[in-house]
């Protein structure tokens, strides 16, 4: 028991209820993080059973111990580092021989185990009639049956884990046999281990000499750091490997695995007894329909099409509020603080940077509900499973496709998970590619940006905007991979299994948590890491100030101005002079001669410099650097409608600015984990590099085609 209370770690397979789970324990009181030294995700949260306090750690999805994958690794670790009170093992009930592999391997380890039989419902809606009594007496272990997404069985599991935490008899490993031939090369591995495996404690030398047979890299990487006497073992164990290959044409590892499957089988001929079922069931006779080579991709683009109307659609009105309470605010803000520069840092800097990021909060809620929906119901892992067949023709591996809908595949998304979700790819060279174009998709970071954009150009389709830029986004992701993989990436590609899991009715609570989670996340960064870039390009479009003398000569050109009008547009030649001065100004109009071919004025350059931090700042850089020349508050507007009345835009120049944010360089973030996911700056200055030469690209294509075709 931890100082703080019981902990009770959660494990299961990949779609086995595990998330939904922790959820209905968890509620609110969650949070989110990585374990140390990995990118893997961590979640964790807290429980009251009865009067005890109770720690819950979410662990990776692994469908065993024998670490094949990080995530197998890093739960693995957990167990044997943190030693939990209790292991609540998530079983999905309608997969019981699937699930009970990893079972087995938490009770050989030693863990004292509570199993919650989750999708009870769904077993016996499929004609399953589980002897749970029984079931429990063979494992040896508490079994409560479960319904994740209701709560179901949820209170009667804590109460049987909190009574298993107590329960003094812990880590006890269990033992099942592997034939004589097996069993006599792990008692030979055993006694070769000698004293070694002191340093595994409290796993017992039978674990270490079985993950020794399995030939497990973790364990073996581990015993050649203890110095004397592992070369016997290596030794031995390679003598058994090779007689155990000579006696049954297999590998120790699978015949083990084989084994464990045996005593599964016979657990379950013992335990469930099953009506016949209809040949296919209803996720079965659905995907049929929705996997189909030529309805499926057809009913896909319809789904994206629709979520696009439907986020627009409900968000509208929202995002007109909060731009609204924004511009009252500066408002008020203006007439409160006297003018200068703390009025300049609290309405430009501020109100107008973080406002313009925050007023899309609304679009960014609706968006990640949708994807909850797609998530929670299982139609994301068939979009999964068809895009793969696509992929493969580009060089890349199937799970790339998880990378890309992390990454914004479906829009919404963010870069940073989605290259760190390339660990799950066995094909270093498919893995490298895919970490290079997941950049290429529309993150939650451009959404903003995009929808600024259209709003202001083409506001009477914004849904076929967006649909038609996360289009282009694959479109080049999937180009650019396929010429890396033709070039410095070649090489074969692995196999891929992908599992799909049953349809399911999402519940309210699991797309209330899931789109809370993200939004809080979009939050948290408007409230820091934006609001201190904003105020950050503020003072680099502020300082140094304009010089005495000109703006002398401004304030008596303004004094002698005849009209209100001609007044108001020389208060406006004074601000974007000051601009002009500033150093970003300078900046701007370095990279002008540069920018001026694909439309761009200097104002939009610094606006993408700033961009270089985070995709968001474009907006509050924007939104600062037009708000300071309007001078008067009452006519204060939205940046969409500030660009759209300017006569220095255009819709050719908003869609070739949106082709450059859509392709250039990774945010700065998105750079640091490359670097740290591929091992190298070089990889990460490349992709900065190419991805930026291949926006400057296509958005020259894309403005001086449209001047060309007269669209200008």
């Amino acid at each position: 028991m931890s100082e703080h209370g019981l902990t009770f770690a959660l494990a299961g397979n990949p779609n086995s209820g595990k998330t939904s789970l922790f959820n209905a324990i968890t509620g609110a009181r969650q949070h989110v993080g990585n374990f140390p030294g990995v990118t893997v995700e961590s979640k964790e949260g807290t429980v009251k059973v009865e009067q005890d306090t109770v720690r819950v750690v979410d662990l990776p999805g692994s469908y065993s111990l024998t670490a094949y994958t990080l995530e197998e690794v890093v739960a693995r670790n957990y167990l044997i580092d943190h030693r939990p009170d209790v292991v609540i093992d998530v079983v999905d009930a309608s997969n019981l021989e699937r699930n009970l592999y990893l079972t087995i391997q938490l009770l050989e380890l030693g863990a004292p185990v509570v199993i919650a039989l989750n999708m009870f419902d769904a077993a016996e809606k499929n004609g399953m009639r589980i002897n749970v009594e029984e079931l429990s007496r063979l494992l040896g272990v508490p079994i409560v049956p479960t319904v994740a997404r209701t709560g179901q069985g949820v209170e009667d599991l804590l109460r049987a884990a909190r009574d298993r935490g107590l329960d003094k008899s812990q880590w006890i490993a269990r033992r099942f046999e592997y034939g004589s031939d097996v069993e006599k090369a792990i008692k030979g591995i055993q006694e070769s281990l000698g004293g070694l495996a002191r340093s595994w404690l409290p796993l017992t030398p039978r674990w270490v000499a079985m993950k020794c047979l399995e030939d497990d890299e973790e364990v073996i990487k581990k015993l050649k750091t203890l110095g004397d006497g592992v070369q016997k073992v290596l030794q031995v164990t390679a003598k058994a490997q090779d007689k155990i290959r000579k006696l049954m044409d297999d590998e120790a590892e699978n015949v083990i695995a084989d084994f464990r499957y045996g005593h599964i089988n016979g657990i379950f001929r013992s335990t469930v007894r099953q009506r016949k079922r209809p040949r296919l069931d209803m996720s079965d006779k659905v995907d049929r329909v929705l996997t189909n080579s030529f309805v499926g991709p057809a009913f896909m683009l319809a789904v994206l099409y629709l979520t696009y109307q439907m986020v627009f659609h409900l968000s509208g009105a929202p995002v007109s509020w909060l731009e609204a309470l924004f511009g009252y605010l500066g408002d008020g803000v203006s007439w409160l603080v006297p003018e200068g520069l703390l009025r300049s840092l609290l309405v430009s800097g501020i109100i107008d940077g973080v406002g313009g990021v925050m007023s899309f909060v609304p679009l960014i809620l609706f968006m990640f509900l949708a994807i909850a929906l797609m998530e929670d119901s299982g139609y994301l892992a068939r979009v999964a499973y068809m895009l793969d067949r696509v992929l493969r023709m580009f060089g890349l591996h199937g799970n790339s496709v998880i990378a890309f809908i992390v990454g914004g595949g479906i829009s919404g998304g963010c870069a940073v998970p989605g290259v760190m979700a390339t660990r799950t790819l066995k094909d270093p060279k498919a893995r490298l590619a895919t970490i290079l174009t997941v950049p290429f998709m529309v993150c939650g970071a451009k959404l903003p940006v995009f929808t600024m954009l259209t709003a202001a150009f083409f506001a009477k389709h914004q849904a076929e905007m967006m649909f038609g830029l996360t289009i282009i986004g694959w479109i080049f992701a999937l180009g650019a991979a396929k010429i890396l993989r033709m070039t410095i990436l070649k090489g074969e590609q692995a196999p891929f299994v992908m599992e799909m899991p049953p349809y399911r009715l999402p519940t309210l609570r699991s797309l209330v948590l899931h789109t809370w989670e993200r939004t809080w996340q979009y939050l948290r960064k408007a409230g820091t890491v934006i609001l201190g870039i904003s105020i950050v390009m503020w003072a680099l479009m502020t300082f140094p100030g304009l010089p005495a003398d000109q703006v002398a000569g401004f304030e008596n050109k303004i004094a002698k101005a005849g009209t209100q009008e001609e007044a108001a547009q020389l208060k406006a030649d004074l601000a974007e002079a000051r601009l002009a001065w500033s150093l970003a100004g300078r900046m701007g109009q370095g990279l002008a001669h540069l920018t001026s071919p694909l439309g761009f004025d200097w104002k939009t350059d610094v606006a993408l410099v700033g961009g270089f931090a985070a995709k968001e700042v474009i907006i509050s850089t924007m939104g600062t650097a037009y708000s300071m020349g309007a001078v008067d508050a009452e006519e204060s507007q939205g940046l969409s409608a500030m660009l759209a009345a300017s006569p220095k835009w255009s819709p050719l120049k908003a869609f070739a600015l949106m082709i450059f944010i859509l392709l250039y360089a990774p945010c700065l973030v998105t750079v640091a984990v490359t670097k740290r996911e591929t091992g190298s700056w070089g990889w990460a200055v490349f992709s900065t590099t190419y991805s930026t030469i291949l926006a400057y690209l296509a958005a020259l294509l894309a403005y001086q085609g449209g001047l060309m075709l007269g669209l200008g």
